[in-house]
């Protein structure tokens, strides 16, 4: 198919997209990628063997995903997320995407995301998940309860679209899981400096997990389902 078809903004227009801006902003789109697209953006996304979200190389990725990946960042589309949460001309902040493959037990523990952040935004893309709650987005009014969601929790499933304005009560955070859990995330963030740290710093990650891979699996496996950490 046409990658300039790959993603819509009319279809966040769809009437089974959930709009809140309490007890934050945010917004739960689905359907957000089509069928055909599948096979292409499985082919086409990056075999880390780490876990973990690492800054974007078009490198990294085939065609289809670093299409998907222009596309989710395009003014265009920054337009028209900022209408649906209230923000006025977010496409004027500058981006860091950053990509997951595989999550270990330790990620997903509840936080706001860092005040570097204006809008974090994720596009998931399992083709499945297993019938468990582990590993799936919840959008929480608690910093120290993850059963304390506002709306259901949402399977990272091909398609399923989240994003949300960073304030300092906007908890979210998973189960546990161990396992593939494909995801796109894009960051507006305040300053081009914070994209030079946060994106130098990724790249670090990267380098660290792929030395030391084992360690980072045992690192925090046994955590505590309502561990938190601010931002």
């Amino acid at each position: 198919m046409s990658p300039e078809a790959l993603l819509d903004p009319a279809r966040l227009e769809r009437p089974d997209t959930l709009v809140r801006h309490e007890p934050f902003p945010f917004m739960i789109a689905h359907g957000q990628l089509p069928d055909e697209a599948r096979n292409d953006l499985d082919r086409d996304f990056p075999r880390y063997p780490s876990a973990g979200f690492f800054p974007w190389d078009p490198a990294d990725c085939g065609p289809a995903v670093n299409a998907l990946v222009e596309q989710l960042t395009a003014p265009a589309f920054a337009k028209r997320i900022g209408e649906r949460l209230g923000i006025a001309d977010l496409g004027q902040y500058p981006t860091l995407v950053t990509l997951c493959r595989l999550m270990n037990r330790r990620h997903g523990t509840i936080h706001t995301d860092s005040k570097s952040k204006v809008v974090t935004a994720l596009l998931y893309l399992n083709p499945q998940w297993p019938d468990t709650s582990e590993g799936c987005l919840r959008f929480l009014d608690k910093i120290d309860d993850i059963d304390a969601t506002v709306v259901p929790e949402l399977p990272p499933l091909y398609g399923e679209f989240a994003v949300f304005k960073r304030c300092d009560n906007s908890f979210h955070g998973h189960l546990p899981y161990e396992g593939e859990r494909r995801v796109i995330q894009v960051a507006w963030l305040t300053s081009e400096e914070e994209k030079l740290r946060k994106t130098r710093r990724g790249k670090f990650s990267r380098l660290f997990k792929k030395l030391f891979g084992k360690l980072d699996t045992r690192y925090g496996a046994g955590r505590d389902r309502n561990a938190a950490h601010r931002d």
